[in-house]
């Protein structure tokens, strides 16, 4: 029913901009890792760049709730929400380490959010070829992203990295999970638009 969508749609929006998502509940991937990183530049820095990540999550929330919402495929809708749900272990971890890195969400959370959710939805709409497209096109720019993350993370943040290399693996996971299942390639002025976006969220996430 349109009604139960609606509310499932709010429901997930307010959970992720609140700091409620509980994703899958898989363990925190910097269990057990001492926290190395001392000198206070360096924690600010880090902090800088999982806000960034961060505010990634909350997109992917968004775009994979767009896409759920969007596709009149039961069989995709299901795949889109398991996917979802590893991203909710993503912003769970990653609010985690803000929190011990003394750091704070973007400001501009609900902003990602919207941009997400509307980009999912007209996806979908465009049929599976298209809503599974997006899927591969988001998780490769996100997976190199988050390798040059890798690269430019402090060399003792063991904790972060940690982090970071899941979230990786599980970003290129989703990208073959729907390749597999029938991902069609974006046209061209799509892909260079998410590439702006990505600029865009990555510098207003950074400062703000």
């Amino acid at each position: 029913m349109l009604s139960d969508q609606v509310i499932a749609n709010i429901d997930n929006a307010l959970r992720t901009l609140t700091g409620q998502q509980v994703g899958s509940d898989r363990p925190y991937p910097a269990q057990g890792i001492p926290d190395a990183l001392l000198r206070p530049w360096e924690r600010q820095r880090a902090g800088r760049m999982m806000r960034v990540n961060h505010a990634g999550e909350i997109m992917a929330q968004a775009l994979y709730t767009g896409q759920a919402t969007g596709t009149d495929d039961p069989a995709l809708r299901a795949q889109l929400q398991r996917a979802r749900a590893e991203e909710g272990d993503h912003l769970r971890w990653c609010e985690a380490r803000l929190r011990e890195l003394n750091s704070r969400p973007s400001l501009l959370a609900p902003l990602w959010y919207g941009a997400g959710w509307g980009m999912g939805f007209l996806a979908a709409r465009r049929g599976r070829a298209s809503n599974l497209g997006l899927v591969v096109a988001v998780e490769h720019q996100v997976e190199e992203h988050l390798n040059s993350h890798l690269d430019a993370l402090p060399a003792e943040d063991h904790r972060s990295r940690a982090i970071v290399t899941q979230m990786r693996n599980d970003e290129a996971g989703h990208a073959e999970k729907a390749e597999a299942l029938g991902a069609g390639k974006l046209p061209a002025p799509v892909r260079m638009a998410m590439g702006v976006f990505s600029r865009v969220l990555t510098r207003g996430a950074l400062w703000l």
